[in-house]
């Protein structure tokens, strides 16, 4: 009995070790490959995977052809000619066996990382109506699981395969990448894949390329361990060889306690996502992080974000960066949600920027007001911005729609200083395309700061176009 159990095993074995032989000699593909999936517009169209060492393989795509073979670690890769456009393409990749992947389709590509503000999902974002109407063939996504790993890997943890934006799968979209998505592709015509690379609760370390630590001094002795990179290795290095269009970044809240560091650690991020896809030019457009908890009444402010919106807010300095503000997107008696349900905002602010920078919409306003200098004038401060649009208002907004001018309403959230460093709230005044600030308690004032807290609840001033001005503070207190 022994012994035939034994030989049962050995055949085991035997099958399990023909059946390993059988599954190498086999053409595979990394899982961002699927039906349904989009490549690049107008970016070389890149197909790679494994096959047993020395096997041919052969990919067609329209009337374009490519032929290699696998290396002796039975990695292969073909690069076909870039395409303009494309729907309803079939894909075929053939060996000793042959994938053929159908409905794919030309556009332009948007990595969504960060934490859960990104994670987020359209069926949690109190958007019902949204889901019900959103029969958008030509907007995909392929979301991918949460995995860390100490070095780069080469397949990307797909957790659905590619999927067209419908009723039914809408739902499970990143909500801001769906905003961002039905926007862009509505005035634009081009469709629009999402790929869904975030985790909840993450730091910006984990997302951090080696190769963008080396290029910040800042932050040298920061390689290995210490968690950096683990996410980068194993959630965005394997797509860096698949040509993408840009990146929407929503992330800061885990590394809410930081200021100037969090800006480093930023430029590393970006500067390093760019040099891996050598693309040096790659869009990159974040979200600054939006009011939380209770309203701080101090006109000193300095609390709980408001650092790290300032360091959010130098990222700007990075080329080809955006930035959406968002801190009039939660009402009062929402502020305790860390997870606001207005996505809409977030998404639809994100997109104003590609408009206006990828698509040729010039007359596109893509963000409210940012501090641009300060003059004093005896007891007087003014200040200036860029962003303005077509002009300064006093704003007022309800839900998602947008802000529009109060006219019977006062500026608020502005505070002055003196060399004392004593700060009250400030009169602040409208005059033309500045604003111009007073106190009685502050009779030679030097420094101003708007909006500098954790939870600017009532900050109100905008463009006329409904964009809010970002926090700033002109101290470096």
């Amino acid at each position: 009995m022994l012994c035939k159990k034994r030989v049962v095993a050995l055949s085991a074995l035997g099958l399990l070790i023909l059946g390993g032989s059988v599954a190498r000699a086999e053409v595979r593909l990394p899982k961002i490959f699927t039906d349904n999936m989009m490549f690049q517009r107008d970016q070389p169209i890149r197909v790679w995977g494994w096959a047993e060492a020395g096997e041919e393989v052969h990919v067609t795509l329209t009337s374009d052809k490519a032929d290699t073979k696998a290396d002796e670690k039975g990695q292969w890769a073909i690069e076909l000619p870039a395409l303009k456009a494309g729907e309803n393409l079939e894909l075929s990749i053939a060996g000793k066996n042959t994938i053929v992947l159908k409905n794919v389709i030309m556009g332009d590509i948007w990595l969504c990382s960060g934490q859960s503000n990104m994670e987020w999902g359209l069926g949690q974002s109190n958007a019902a109506d949204d889901i019900q109407t959103a029969d958008f063939p030509k907007i995909r996504r392929i979301k991918f699981n949460h995995v860390q790993s100490g070095n780069p890997e080469q397949d990307a943890p797909a957790a659905t395969p590619w999927q067209m934006c419908t009723p039914q799968t809408a739902g499970g979209f990143t909500a801001v990448g769906f905003y961002f998505a039905r926007d862009v592709q509505a005035k634009t015509g081009i469709p629009i894949g999402l790929l869904d690379d975030s985790w909840g609760g993450s730091k910006i370390e984990p997302w951090i390329a080696s190769a963008g630590i080396e290029l910040v001094p800042e932050l040298s002795g920061s390689q290995g361990g210490n968690g950096w990179s683990g996410m980068y290795n194993a959630m965005i290095h394997p797509l860096t060889r698949f040509p993408i269009k840009g990146v929407l970044w929503y992330q800061g809240e885990s590394n809410g306690g930081e200021g100037e560091s969090y800006y480093h650690k930023m430029s590393a991020l970006v500067l390093g996502w760019r040099k891996v896809w050598q693309q040096n030019e790659m869009p990159f457009y974040f979200v600054q992080l939006a009011n939380f908890q209770g309203a701080n009444d101090n006109p000193a402010g300095g609390d709980g974000w408001s650092k790290l919106r300032e360091a959010q807010t130098k990222a700007l300095l990075i080329p080809n960066t955006g930035m959406a503000v968002i801190i009039d997107t939660v009402p009062l008696n929402e502020a305790g949600d860390i997870h606001p349900k207005n996505k809409f905002d977030v998404g639809s602010r994100l997109a104003r920027w590609s408009l206006s920078r990828d698509y040729g919409q010039k007359d596109v306003v893509v963000s409210g007001p940012l501090y641009k200098s300060l003059q004093v004038d005896g007891s007087k401060v003014r200040l200036t911005f860029d962003h303005i649009g077509s002009g300064l208002i006093v704003g007022a907004k309800q839900g998602r729609a947008a802000a529009v001018e109060d006219k019977e309403g006062k500026l608020k959230r502005f505070a002055i200083a003196g060399a004392d460093k004593k700060w009250f709230w400030a009169e602040a005044l409208i005059e033309k395309d500045t604003v111009v600030l007073s106190s009685a308690e502050v009779l030679e004032p030097v420094a101003v700061r708007y909006a500098y807290a954790m939870n600017p609840d009532g900050a109100n001033l905008y463009n006329r176009e409904g964009l809010p001005a970002s926090p700033f503070r002109t101290d470096t207190w």
